[in-house]
């Protein structure tokens, strides 16, 4: 009787790249379960497991086959990473050491439909994926430069290449797996952070946007950097202060929002001489669901309201190209709506260099691709389980067609010559 096989190429790829899953050698329209394991740094379990039917040759091919139950049912030739789940409630998985160690994602296939975990089962057959957040010959520069905290990532190569400056929300610290993987696409991009990180405020008191104009200034003024504006990319908090560096700072020619406002919330904005006060919330509008985590969807002001009209951001006065990537399944922020009136009040005066993509049964931690849904996880600024919302199969595909047009976005408003990229 023939051995199973199991083959995903490429073995040793970017985070970004798909993986093309395949086996042979098992009996002809056999039931098998394949399962997905990787441990992130901390030590924290994340599984996943779809079941199949192998063909009458006795092989089984992701790209075609559907999965017919388990973590997700259908056609989904990266499934079993999007789908990935830990092992302990409310966990994101999150790449820290971004250069010197790839995830590792063991792949197995057992010749039925079991439940590994509850079987003392031996697989078939197995095969471990590395996953990797870095090119070869990429650099990273830890930034400590005056006020500003960050690493800076730079493509192979001598340059010079159209910078971008990273910008996570309300989790504060420095996150820097997106910032890298964008740099291996032949970016130089600033993973920056902005409170809970060195020696930076532990809690966000206040947005000062010079802090961010020096980060910007720190950029061109790099030898490796392609002026003469640069791009932000920016989730969450982040995206609503990406979108005030859009409407104050000149050199900003590029800014993608993902999941973000248009007015200044949870803390005052200060630039210069200008103090803008933040939308009021309301604790009493928060509602938690049957996970027991806390969704904020109603929870701050509405922009519209005259009485928070002097909050709004001037997104008119942006002089560069605005890019609102939403989810329509958000469940922190109304961050479609955000985004229409950001776009509506463009139009009114009569401006065109805003657009939005927006994704059916999307949440709001619109990631990488193939990066799990993250449903809801422990606020560290709040002390909170945050809901955060998301279809996983929705989610992924919103994923991997964002991280495309983002790419698309950066290449045509950032790069005057393409002979870099």
């Amino acid at each position: 009787m023939p051995m199973p096989q199991l083959t995903a190429t490429p073995a040793s790829a970017l985070a970004d790249e798909p993986v093309h899953i395949r086996a042979t050698g098992l009996p002809p329209m056999q039931l098998v379960t394949l399962t997905a394991s990787l441990k992130d740094e901390r030590g924290n379990l994340f599984q996943s497991k779809a079941f199949y039917r192998a063909n009458e040759a006795g092989e089984l091919d992701l790209k075609q086959a559907p999965s017919l139950g388990g973590d997700y049912v259908g056609v989904h030739p990266m499934g079993l990473f999007w789908s990935l789940k830990s092992e302990k409630p409310f966990m994101r998985l999150l790449k820290k050491d971004v250069m010197n160690s790839p995830f590792s994602v063991t792949l197995d296939i057992y010749n039925s439909a079991c439940i590994p975990e509850l079987a003392m089962v031996q697989p078939g057959a197995s095969q471990v994926v590395q996953r990797w957040f870095r090119r070869p010959g990429m650099q990273r520069v830890q930034i400590r430069e005056g006020r500003l905290r960050g690493a800076l990532f730079l493509p192979p190569g001598e340059g010079p290449f159209p910078g971008i400056i990273d910008l996570y929300g309300g989790t504060g610290g420095l996150l820097e797996f997106r910032a890298s993987l964008l740099a291996a696409h032949g970016f130089a991009v600033l993973a920056l952070a902005y409170f809970a990180y060195e020696d930076l405020p532990k809690l966000l008191v206040e947005v000062d946007m010079e802090y961010f104009e020096e980060a910007v200034n720190f950029l061109l003024a790099h030898p490796k950097i392609q002026g003469p504006g640069i791009g932000v990319l920016s989730l969450s908090k982040g995206a609503e202060i990406g979108l005030a560096m859009a409407c104050f700072l000149k050199q900003v020619v590029a800014t993608v929002c993902i999941s973000g406002a248009n007015a200044i919330f949870d803390f005052p904005f200060k630039y210069k001489d200008l103090v803008m006060l933040p939308i009021p919330s309301y604790m009493e509008r928060t509602e938690t669901d049957v996970s027991g985590a806390l969704s904020l969807l109603h929870f701050r002001g509405d922009p519209r309201d005259k009485v928070n009209q002097q909050s709004v951001l001037p997104i008119e006065k942006a002089q560069g190209q605005i890019l609102f990537i939403i989810g329509e399944n958000d469940q922190s922020i109304k961050s479609k709506e955000h985004a229409k009136q950001a776009l509506e009040q463009l139009k009114s005066h009569g401006r065109s260099n805003g657009r939005a993509l927006v994704y059916p049964g999307a949440g709001h931690l619109i990631e990488p691709p193939y990066m799990p849904l993250c449903y809801a996880s422990r606020s560290t600024s709040r002390f909170l389980m945050l809901l955060w919302g998301g279809d996983p199969a929705a989610h992924a595909a919103a994923q991997e067609h964002a991280w495309g047009e983002i790419q698309k976005f950066f290449r045509q408003h950032l790069t005057q010559t393409r002979s870099h990229l």
